[in-house]
């Protein structure tokens, strides 16, 4: 394998013009494409027990003044 980059395989755009494309793809993304993104960040950043087992519940009980 090659260290060389491949040039067909860049392209050149503002950033404003990727965001675009991005909002674009997750609009007409599927709803099971974007779970299995959700899922994926999740893992990334949690661990797969993060996925692998059930939500904990957590309750916060706020005193009124």
């Amino acid at each position: 394998m090659s260290d060389r980059m491949n040039r067909k395989q860049v392209s050149f755009g503002s950033g404003e013009e990727h965001d675009a494309r991005e909002r674009r793809y997750w609009k007409n993304a599927s709803i099971q494409e974007k779970l299995e993104a959700i899922t994926y960040l999740r893992e990334c950043f949690y661990g797969e027990e993060a996925t692998s087992g059930r939500l904990s519940r957590l309750f916060t009980f706020t005193k009124l003044t």
